[in-house]
């Protein structure tokens, strides 16, 4: 490991408070990139996922996909976490905090609008960035993309249900042009680009050229993405965090239970089930991620802009990051307990 990657959480602290920073005193700065949005996905930001992204694409041929189907034990295990178990824990679990361990602290009427955010967030799965945990583990780039399918698939029709039965909201609005576009522009424009890529550099300088000097060229290409969407994402929340340092942090308690859980139960499931640890990992960081753009967008339609709901949905997005770099420590950490393959 290098230099940069064995230091990367004091890289991520920089990049949190350097995002900070510019969104205070430097506010044109978020602005400016504010104004490049399109059906709610910020194309700086999603530009910055599809270079995180695409280096993982070029691993995935056909047959490799074919053969990710075929892993029912670990399609069962993402699933099942994803749809059955998360929306409820999460819950339960904000239920506990706002309404009962945080009730001196949260006015009754702001908590309700607190667990609506988090149950818009425990509804949504990842879509883009478990690409990103999942080349950091090293996991299966054919499964992670098969799981991340499955997982859209059962969006279309699981999310509304399922948010208006915790909620006891009927008029729930999805916006199906985010959720479209963002499945195009981090699933299957990179997957295009990654197997046109693939095919060519093979074709043209072999398959040990590609994957011996090729695919390297692009190892820091992710975690420096990663790095630059922090930033931007931080930049965009400067004046929020400042302005609401104690919600903020009361939000972010139950969220981060809430992903360790997540986590912890898929991932232990796994092991139980002897998967390897390059499925084990991407079907325990799914849960864990969310679809953080599908359910800003959701909240904002229904609760409006400066909504409890929709901050605790911007808090989901605040404390991802670093939390999900924490479980991908602990994944490589522990890959050594896993079976090998």
């Amino acid at each position: 490991m290098g230099f940069f990657e064995r230091y990367l959480s004091v890289w991520v602290g920089i990049c949190i408070v350097l995002g900070v920073a510019i969104g205070i005193f430097l506010p044109v700065v978020p602005e400016t990139l504010a104004l490049f949005e399109y059906s709610r996905v910020s194309i700086p930001v999603a530009i910055l996922i599809w270079l995180m992204i695409y280096p993982m694409m070029l691993k995935i041929d056909f047959t490799s996909i074919v053969h990710a189907t075929k892993n029912i034990k670990g399609l069962a295990v993402t699933t099942i976490t994803n749809w059955l178990v998360k929306p409820f824990t999460m819950y339960l679990i904000s239920v506990l905090f706002f309404k009962v361990i945080f009730k001196s602290l949260i006015p009754l009427n702001l908590a309700d609008e607190y667990i609506a955010g988090a149950v818009l967030l425990g509804a949504a799965p990842c879509t883009a960035m478990v690409f990103v945990w999942s080349q950091l583990t090293k996991g299966n780039p054919a499964y992670t993309l098969v799981q991340v399918a499955v997982n859209d698939l059962i969006l279309l029709v699981g999310f509304v249900p399922i948010v208006g039965f915790l909620l006891g909201i009927s008029n729930i609005f999805v916006p199906y042009d985010t959720l479209i576009l963002s499945v195009l522009l981090f699933v299957v424009i990179p997957l295009f680009f990654g197997i046109i890529s693939r095919q060519l550099v093979i074709k043209n300088k072999g398959l040990d050229y590609f994957k011996n000097v090729f695919v390297k060229k692009f190892d820091k290409i992710t975690i420096t993405g990663l790095l630059l969407t922090l930033t931007i994402i931080f930049s965009f929340q400067g004046k929020k965090i400042i302005d609401n340092p104690l919600d903020i942090l009361l939000i972010s308690i139950p969220l981060t239970i809430q992903t360790f859980f997540v986590f912890f139960f898929s991932y232990g499931w796994a092991k139980v089930w002897k998967l390897p640890h390059e499925i084990a990992s991407p079907a325990a960081m799914i849960g864990a991620s969310n679809f953080f753009e599908l359910a800003v967008a959701v909240s904002i339609s229904l609760f409006g802009l400066n909504s409890g709901a929709t901050l605790a949905t911007v808090v989901g997005v605040l404390v991802e990051v670093p939390v999900m770099l924490i479980l991908v420590k602990i994944s490589n950490k522990t890959k050594e307990y896993f079976v090998k393959i």
